[in-house]
This record gives structure tokens, C-alpha cells and sequence, in this order.
């Protein structure tokens, strides 16, 4: 059955491919963007694959903005938008760390909220967050963007035992490392701050998380699970794809318990 799923920070990466593949599927699709050029070239790529998005712009930061969330009508609601830093948590500017925080936790919120009281009202209804990975397991060097997964994760969790007396579903997808370019950006942006003669931390130290970035995956296997899980009635709570992630997961889960410092 055909439904209808709004979708932020559509206008790149998974999200993209996600809001394509949902319309090709033959659900209606809201797509929002964070500034006005990227509705130009989603509209290009959706024409391209044969299918109509409703593009919207929509920074999930702006108040204003978050309004269009309150006046749509649809069936599931995607969390997808998010930004990302690496660097040593001992070191970085705390500046940086609470303006992620602003956009991946505290905005995501907000706007989790909105559709949480629309489904409430009507006792129907999804909403998806867009975690990570690192929703769920510590990666060295890239502790902020962690730091802020791991909140989405324990906002999910509550969330999901808090709506479900009222029929709303909530769920987590947590991709692995996907080559859509939002990795390569996250491990460039410390080089805004960093400097090696004023850092304690060694710029060797960090070279090994970088090795991530030359073993990513091709974003389409994991846009093809989010179109299925995101469409599906009923699924797991978490969706870690691909079977390296689920499994680096409760590997590290395991380890937690036996730890020693």
C-alpha cells in the first residue's frame, strides 16, 4: 500500500537515494533540503530516475522551517538530516561539539516531536531516526558525531516505549561506513581547529580511524534497506546494515561488559 513519508536532509547522500527510491516504489515522497540549490538538483536526479518528489526547503535548525513539518499530513516521518566532526574528545573546541548537538540531537528532537504529536492524534503512524554505527559503538577520533548518535539512540528507545500505548511505531536505522562523501567531510573538518604543534593528541594516532574512509561501502545497498525498512509495517527496532555493522555492534556491546580500565 502506497503511504506517505516525510523525509529531512534529502538533499544528498543516503537521504537522497532514499526519497528517490521511495517514489520509485510508488509511495509520495516530501522531500526536504537544507538551502534552496539542492531543490534544483534533486529535482534533476528525481527526474532522471522517472519519478516526482515534493521538495520542500527545510533547515531542521529554523524554527520557521520546522512549521512545514506541523502542516503536512503523512504516514511515517524520517529523521535522516545530520552533520558531522571528528577529532580527539579530550581536545576539541566544546563550541563544535554543542553546535553538532544543536543539529543531530536537539533539532532532531524538535522535530521528532512535531510528528510524534500528529501520529499521537491521529494513533497512527512511524517515526524513523537515522542513526549510525556510532549510535552504538565508541570509534576513537570521531567522539562528537558519537557522542550525538548515542543520543539519538537513547531518544529513540524512550521514545518508542512512551508512544506505543497511543499506535505510534519508532525505530533506528544505524548504517555503516556508506561512500556518499559524509565521512570524507567529518574527518576534514577538524583541520578547521587542529594543529599539531598546539595539540597534545599526534596526528598518527588518528591516521588509523582515517583508514575507514578507504574501505566505505557503495551507498545503493543501503539506500535499497532503507527504502524496504523504512516502507515496511513491521520490522526490528534497529536496522544495522550491512551484516558487518550489526555484527561490530554486539561484538562491542559484548566487550563493554568486559572492560577494564
Amino acid at each position: 500500500m502506497s503511504k506517505t513519508v516525510f523525509i529531512t536532509g534529502a538533499g544528498s547522500g543516503l537521504g537522497k537515494g532514499t526519497a528517490i527510491g521511495l517514489a520509485k516504489q510508488g509511495h509520495r515522497v516530501i522531500a526536504s533540503v537544507e538551502i534552496l540549490s539542492q531543490i534544483t538538483s534533486l529535482k534533476e536526479a528525481a527526474s532522471l530516475e522517472g519519478v516526482e518528489l515534493e521538495i520542500i526547503k527545510l533547515d531542521i535548525n529554523n524554527k520557521r522551517d520546522q512549521e512545514l513539518i506541523r502542516e503536512y499530513d503523512y504516514d511515517i516521518f524520517v529523521a535522516n538530516a545530520a552533520i558531522g566532526e571528528g577529532g580527539p574528545i579530550a581536545e576539541i573546541p566544546v563550541d563544535r561539539v554543542r553546535n553538532i548537538f544543536e543539529t543531530n540531537v536537539f533539532s532532531t528532537l524538535e522535530n521528532a516531536q512535531i510528528a510524534a504529536k500528529k501520529f499521537v492524534e491521529k494513533k497512527a503512524g512511524k517515526i524513523v531516526f537515522l542513526s549510525s554505527i556510532a549510535g552504538a559503538v565508541s570509534i576513537p577520533y570521531l567522539g562528537p558525531y558519537v557522542a550525538s548518535k548515542h543520543a539519538v539512540e537513547a531518544i529513540a528507545k524512550n521514545m518508542k516505549a512512551e508512544l506505543e500505548e497511543f499506535n505510534v511505531q519508532v525505530a533506528t536505522i544505524n548504517p555503516g561506513p556508506y561512500e556518499t562523501g559524509f565521512n570524507d567531510r567529518m574527518f576534514e573538518e577538524k583541520q578547521k581547529w587542529y594543529d599539531e604543534d598546539k595539540n597534545f593528541t599526534p596526528s598518527e594516532s588518528m591516521a588509523g580511524t582515517g583508514e575507514m574512509l578507504e574501505n566505505q561501502y557503495h551507498p545503493q545497498e543501503m539506500i535499497d534497506k532503507m527504502v524496504e525498512v523504512i516502507a515496511a509495517d513491521h520490522h526490528a527496532f534497529r536496522t544495522a546494515y550491512p551484516q558487518d555493522a550489526e555484527d561490530m555492534i554486539k561484538e562491542a556491546e559484548a566487550q563493554n561488559w568486559e572492560a577494564k580500565i
